[in-house]
């Protein structure tokens, strides 16, 4: 916002006292110097959608006036986190209705994944429970906040396919209310309440803790659930809502993942001991290692190692003094083939797919090698049997290096590290830290751009990095584009992230046009805690369109370092912006990390079952219908229309309670020992009158008394 626009602002409000415009002509001048307010970013042909710019939760649902909060339907007083009839039990049924966008459905499928991997929540398709979430194309996206216990739509409608949304929607439905609705809010932010759009104010309501339970836990700027500045605001330049510290006002409505307290509650609130689908973790920062052994018949051992300024871990980075630790296996004495083995604990699968997640260093000569190996029981109870899943070759460059080695193991098993001295001129040592094993399919590819602020700092917009190019399971080749500053001046702030084919040896048996495939790419967050990160993920699918036929001279360029003709580049001109990327983990060690995944999605395109009507209840006279829930589509009205009360916005004054009764509102006013309201809308302060009757009565004794006592003063 230029001065001209920040003084007619000013100069609407003349009817503050000169202090409180001073102060708020000072707070919105230091959040408008946080903030950058960018029109909508004008799409190509290239772009799958406006990226880090696409519209919120808020200016998705513009006109759905009938819900709560902006995004919560149904009535408000129904709150799960205080009633516990209210909460699911797990794992939750779940309907993907054919109404969704195929990359929605995609999409649901990666938040589901999000909740199994940070917490004990769980989901599985519908089988005809009574309580389910059936997830719709309907207007906007919403969803109640609870389990209703008759099923439920959960709407992810146009623009709303994108996982933090998911997430977002999906903790409304488990319970959770924004994090500005905290009864404590106030002490955290501001609410500009003259700068909300007219009759949007009840989304900026706080309820007490009696209604909203915060579990104990602090206020959340990173929640996922928080608003952003600009939400309901009259002007497009004019914050709503701004932090007491300024530095959250770049921070508050982020749209990457679960801030850390978002999952603390979840875990809280459902008694979660553990999580679901991650196994197991290890940064090496404590003395136990994690649990790890070291075995006795091999010739030399790992140690925890701290870091120096030669040899940094990663998990810190060597930015703490005297902390920071990892495994070493040093390679530069004993004899050639001299190796160490480190254990992992036993484990116990639950799935029959595990990703083996670490980052390792080798600093010593080439040929040095660090083989990941398993145990798996031999069929006697014991975990002996031995198989060889991968070898990584020292190649002379020692910087730290993120490898992803998919494990298939269906019954309890160790993995294990194998450090190999590959020589005698061997010189050096192996580091190996920050381990991550989960039950999930790796990344069918990994870019690592190693000293990326140098790219940042000297690639002119428009200029791009481009990727070797990749398989996926099926045979298609693929590669990634990164324009550091931008594919254009109008977003030089903001990286540009892209993907394009590449022809390669399958091209004669595959499919084309490719469809029906979805591309999604992160932006790792390298938080050693898994259950941590914020990575920036975006997702779209392919479709008919010629960019997605096979890759030639006519329908491609060609590329000698691939010796390959490579399509098109599609993607975000605004994948993330350079304040997101320098926040965080994103670029630790200054490495920019990004996994891709390009996955056939066709066995989503029919994904709707029927849902069973409800058994009758004891509850429910025979002659009373029972309530039936529409799932279509095409007739959206009949879910939408429980959310609709003539109680919300509360028209009742000084506390009153509105009470709904045949569609029309009346207000049950609030009354004390003294007063009452009265009114239509509780506008009338009133005394009762047995209390005015005693005022008046003892006011009168007063005043008896008084006269008696000035009589006999005179008298004497």
């Amino acid at each position: 916002m230029d001065m001209l626009t920040l003084a007619a602002y000013s100069s609407a409000n003349t009817n503050m006292s000169s202090r409180d415009s001073l102060r708020k002509i000072t707070a919105l001048i230091s959040v408008l110097v946080i903030l950058k307010v960018q029109a909508a970013p004008t799409l190509s042909g290239d772009d799958a959608d406006a990226g880090e710019l696409r519209d919120d939760i808020p200016e998705l649902n513009r006109g759905l006036d009938h819900l709560f909060e902006g995004d919560i339907a149904g009535h408000p007083s129904r709150n799960a986190i205080i009633d516990q009839t209210r909460r699911w039990k797990f794992p939750i049924p779940y309907i993907l209705t054919d109404s969704l966008d195929l990359n929605a459905k995609g999409v649901i499928l990666q938040a589901l994944d999000e909740y199994r991997l940070r917490s004990c929540v769980d989901f599985k398709p519908y089988e005809g429970e009574t309580s389910f979430i059936s997830f719709a194309k309907f207007s906007g996206c919403w969803s109640y906040v609870g389990d209703d216990r008759v099923g439920q739509n959960l709407s992810i409608g146009a623009g709303c396919d994108t996982k933090a949304v998911v997430e977002h929607e999906l903790l409304h439905a488990l319970g959770f209310y924004h994090e500005q609705s905290r009864s404590d809010r106030d002490d955290y932010v501001k609410i500009w309440w003259d700068q909300i759009e007219e009759g949007k104010e009840h989304n900026f309501n706080k309820y007490e803790d009696d209604f909203i339970t915060d579990l104990n836990t602090p206020y959340d700027y990173e929640s996922i659930m928080h608003y952003r500045p600009l939400s309901f605001n009259k002007n497009e330049s004019i914050p709503t809502i701004t932090t007491t510290i300024p530095y959250f006002n770049e921070v508050i409505g982020q749209r990457l993942d679960f801030s850390a307290v978002d999952i603390t509650r979840l875990n809280r609130m459902y008694d979660c001991a553990n999580t679901l689908t991650l196994l197991d973790q290890c940064s090496f920062e404590l003395i136990n290692i994690c649990g790890m052994i070291q075995n006795e018949d091999d010739s030399a051992d790992w140690v925890q190692t701290l870091s120096s300024p030669t040899d940094t871990d990663h998990t810190l980075g060597g930015l703490c003094r005297d902390s920071g630790y990892f495994m070493e296996f040093d390679t530069s004495s004993g004899a050639a083939g001299s190796s160490a083995l480190l254990e992992s604990r036993i484990l116990y699968p639950s799935r029959d797919q595990q990703c083996l997640q670490f980052f390792y260093k080798m600093n010593g000569a080439a040929g040095d090698k660090l083989v990941i190996w398993i145990r798996t029981d031999d069929g006697t109870g014991a975990v002996n049997s031995v198989r060889k899943i991968h070898t990584f070759t020292g190649d002379g460059d020692d910087a730290w290096k993120i490898a992803h080695v998919p494990l298939k193991v269906t019954e309890k098993f160790r993995y294990f590290f194998q450090g190999i001295r590959g020589s005698v001129s061997s010189s050096g040592a192996i580091l190996i830290d920050d381990i991550t094993l989960s039950e999930a399919t790796c990344p069918a590819a990994v870019w690592q751009i190693h000293k990326f602020s140098t790219y940042l700092t000297s690639t002119p917009t428009g200029s791009k990095l481009t990727s070797q190019c990749f398989y996926n399971s099926e045979g298609y080749r693929f590669g990634l584009s990164v324009y550091p500053n931008g594919r254009d001046n109008a977003y030089k702030d903001y990286a540009a992230m892209t993907f394009h084919l590449c022809s390669g040896e399958n091209d004669g048996v595959m499919q084309w046009p490719v469809e029906n495939r979805q591309v999604t790419i992160v932006a790792m967050d390298q938080d050693p805690d898994a259950m941590l990160r914020m990575s920036s993920t975006r997702s779209f699918t392919t479709d008919a369109n010629p960019r997605w036929n096979k890759p030639t001279a006519t329908s491609g360029t060609w590329d000698a370092s691939c010796e390959c003709f490579r399509t098109p580049d599609f993607g975000w001109s605004t994948f993330i912006s350079h304040q997101h990327l320098r926040r965080r983990s994103f670029l630790k060690g200054d490495d920019l990390i990004i996994t891709v995944d390009f996955n056939d999605l066709t066995h989503l395109i029919k994904t709707e079952v029927p849902v069973r009507p409800p058994a009758p209840s004891e509850d429910v006279p025979e002659d009373e219908p029972v309530i039936e829930v529409e799932f279509q589509p095409e007739a959206p009205k009949h879910r939408e229309a429980r959310a609709v009360d003539p109680c919300y916005p509360n028209p009742c004054f000084n506390g009153g309670v509105c009470v709904a009764s045949e569609g029309e509102a009346s207000c049950r006013c609030a009354t004390s020992q003294a007063t009452f309201y009265a009114g239509q809308r509780c506008e009338d302060l009133k005394i009762d009158r047995s209390i005015l009757g005693a005022l008046v009565g003892g006011a009168a004794g007063f005043i008896l008394l008084a006269l008696a006592i000035l009589t006999v003063i005179r008298r004497q």
